[in-house]
């Protein structure tokens, strides 16, 4: 297991996030790192990429201790998608198998949602971007109705504590806050079990 992978890409997002000027340039060289990481798929341990019949899995695998930002493997079932939603901070979206669909909206001054340019398919390899400054509210599923799909996700806090909210087309919002669907994490600091990186 290749876990080196995701310990050199952890330290560039913490690199990052403190020296990055601005929330842009953050995105773009976040996204640089992110789609090395995911362009390789031989590091994500077997526990953090199982799905589950009845819904997606959001698997954390990093929190920075400050909770500046935090990793997480989403597992995706056959056909399962996500509700409507928003994220309140940066975010960052890379497919390591299969590929997802998105689905943008965006609410009107008088709170009215509604959908905000095509649906989007993300191939394996792919990134995409989610902030309350580019576009922060979609709806994410698994392209296919037949095999797992994963996505590598990097957010701006820790996420599985961050207050957001879901958004019914015929309800107000609704606040949730989303957890995490394990209680361990993958152990990125023993080293001498690691693979040796080249």
């Amino acid at each position: 297991m290749a876990l080196y992978r995701l310990r050199r890409f952890v330290g560039e997002i913490a690199e990052l996030v403190d020296t990055a000027p601005n929330e842009a340039d953050l995105i773009a060289r976040g996204s640089d790192a992110l789609r090395r990481l995911v362009a390789v798929d031989d590091w994500l341990p077997d526990a953090y990429a199982q799905p589950a019949p009845e819904r997606y899995q959001q698997f954390l695998l990093y929190a920075d201790a400050r909770e500046r930002f935090s990793v997480v493997s989403f597992v995706w079932g056959p056909g399962q998608r996500t509700p409507i939603h928003d994220h309140t901070v940066w975010g960052l979206i890379g497919v390591l198998r299969g590929a997802e669909r998105a689905v943008s909206y965006r609410r009107d001054a008088d709170g009215t949602l509604h959908e905000h340019g095509d649906e989007i398919t993300l191939e394996r390899g792919t990134v995409d971007a989610v902030s309350p400054t580019i576009g922060d509210i979609h709806r994410v599923s698994n392209a296919y109705d037949d095999r797992v799909s994963i996505s590598i996700h990097v957010y701006g806090a820790n996420i599985g504590a961050v207050h957001r909210s879901v958004y019914p087309l015929d309800a107000p919002p609704k606040p949730f806050v989303s957890g995490y669907s394990n209680d361990t994490l993958p152990n990125l600091w023993n080293l001498g079990k690691d693979s040796v990186e080249s």
